[in-house]
C-alpha cells in the first residue's frame, strides 16, 4: 500500500476516534450539567426505603451518595457487571453495555447494570438486604509489606467506624487517591484478615500493569496515610456445614482462604482441611512460615503449594505441576468435602469441571472469580 495513503486512512480513523470520544463526552457533561432533571424518587423494595436525588446521575452512584452501596470493581464503566439489581419501574432503555452483560433470562426479569441506569424520573428497585449493612469506613495504613515483587499486602486500622462486622471469605471495595492525572477509583479486593481481627483489614493486592488502584496501592499510598472504603460485600463463605475442607488458590487468590483458615484456627476446628496453592515459582509463595505453624497447632490441617514452572535443579522439595491434578495424590474419595476456590476464571472453571469428573457434587463447590 502507498504510505501516503496508509497515513491519511490512520489519521481519518484517529481523528473519527478523537470526534466520537468528544462527542460521547459531550453528550455526557450536558446531560450532567445542562439538562434538569429536577429531584426524582428511588423506590426500594416496594416502599421499605425512598430516597430523593437530583436526576442525572446513574443508578449506582446516586445509591452510594446515599449510604447504599452496590457492588461494582469496575468503577462505573459497565464491564465486571456486579452492579447487577432489578429496576421495576423507571430504568428507561438498555443500551449496548449492558446488552451484552445480561443474559436474555435477566433481561425479561428487568435485571439491570445500575452503573449504566439513569435517573431520569422516579424509579422503583429492588435491592437484597444485606446490602443495606455495608458501610463507608475510614482509616489508616498501618503496615505496607511486598509479599513478592507483584504482591502487596496492605493492613489498614479503622478509625470511622472503628470495627467492621464480616464474614471470612466476604470482599469489600476499597477507593485509590487520584495520582499522576488519574482519578480515583473503586476496586474490590477479598478481605484476607479474620473476622475476629475486627478493628482491622488487611487486603492482598496484586499489581496489574494498567490497574489504576494496584498501582495506587503498590506504589503511591504510604503508610500513615488516610484510606476508605465500603463493605462488606458476597456471599463466598463458609457454609454450616462441617465436612471436611478441601481449599485451592491462586494468586492473590490467597486473601480469603487466608481469612477462612485463621478462622478456622481461632473457632478451634478440627475436622480434615487441605489447602493447595498454586504458584509459578517459589518467588511466588508466601505465608510459608505462618502456614507451616498452623500445621502444627492443627495436625488436621495440610498446605500444600504445587510449583508449575520451577526450575528443575533449584532444590525444590514440594509439590511440581498444577493443583488440579496434584490434589490427586492426596484425596482418594473427594466425594465429601467442600471445596472453596478462589482466583482467575480460567483456573476455577477447569479445577470445577475436574473436581466434578473425581466425583465432587457441583452445590458441593464454592469459588469466587477474580476478574
Amino acid at each position: 500500500m502507498d504510505h501516503s495513503l496508509f497515513f491519511l486512512i490512520a489519521l481519518s480513523t484517529g481523528f473519527l476516534t478523537l470526534l466520537g470520544c468528544l462527542l460521547a463526552g459531550f453528550i455526557v457533561l450536558t446531560e450532567k450539567k445542562v439538562l434538569n432533571y429536577g429531584q426524582c424518587t428511588i423506590d426500594i423494595n416496594n416502599g421499605d426505603r425512598k430516597l430523593t436525588v437530583a436526576g442525572g446521575s446513574s443508578l449506582l452512584s446516586s445509591l452510594a451518595e446515599q449510604n447504599v452501596f452496590i457492588p461494582s470493581a469496575c468503577g462505573g464503566r459497565g464491564t465486571c457487571s456486579f452492579c447487577k439489581l432489578k429496576v421495576e419501574n423507571g430504568g428507561g432503555f438498555i443500551g449496548p453495555v449492558e446488552e451484552s452483560s445480561l443474559t436474555s433470562v435477566e433481561q425479561k426479569n428487568n435485571i439491570r447494570l445500575s452503573c449504566q441506569v439513569k435517573i431520569r424520573s422516579d424509579i422503583r428497585i429492588h435491592v437484597p438486604p444485606e446490602l443495606f449493612s455495608v458501610k463507608k469506613f475510614a482509616g489508616i495504613l498501618e503496615r505496607k509489606r511486598f509479599l513478592t515483587k507483584d504482591m502487596v499486602e496492605l493492613r489498614i486500622r479503622l478509625t470511622a467506624p472503628e470495627t467492621i462486622t464480616f464474614k471470612a471469605g466476604q470482599y469489600l471495595q476499597l477507593q485509590s487517591e487520584p495520582y499522576k492525572g488519574r482519578e480515583s477509583v473503586t476496586r474490590a479486593y477479598s478481605i484476607a484478615s479474620p473476622p475476629h481481627d475486627s478493628g482491622y483489614v488487611e487486603l492482598i493486592i496484586r499489581q496489574v500493569p494498567e490497574g489504576i488502584c494496584s498501582n495506587w496501592a503498590f506504589s503511591v499510598v504510604k503508610e500513615g496515610q488516610k484510606v476508605s472504603f465500603s463493605g462488606p460485600y458476597g456471599d463466598f463463605f463458609l457454609s454450616e456445614n462441617t465436612s471436611p475442607l478441601l481449599f485451592m488458590a491462586w494468586g492473590s487468590g490467597m486473601a480469603p482462604i487466608w481469612s477462612m483458615v485463621r478462622t478456622l484456627q481461632k473457632n478451634g476446628d478440627t475436622r480434615k482441611c487441605l489447602f493447595f496453592f498454586g504458584a509459578r515459582t517459589q518467588s511466588d509463595l508466601f505465608f510459608i512460615d505462618e502456614f507451616r505453624l498452623i500445621e502444627k497447632a492443627i495436625p488436621s490441617f495440610s498446605f500444600i503449594p504445587v510449583l508449575s514452572r520451577e526450575a528443575v535443579d533449584s532444590g525444590w522439595a514440594g509439590e511440581r505441576g498444577y493443583t488440579t491434578t496434584t490434589f490427586k495424590k492426596y484425596i482418594s474419595d473427594i466425594s465429601a468435602f467442600e471445596a472453596y476456590l478462589c482466583g482467575g476464571p480460567a483456573m476455577i472453571d477447569s479445577t470445577v469441571e475436574e473436581f466434578v469428573k473425581s466425583g465432587l457434587q457441583k452445590e458441593k463447590i464454592f469459588f469466587d472469580k477474580f476478574s
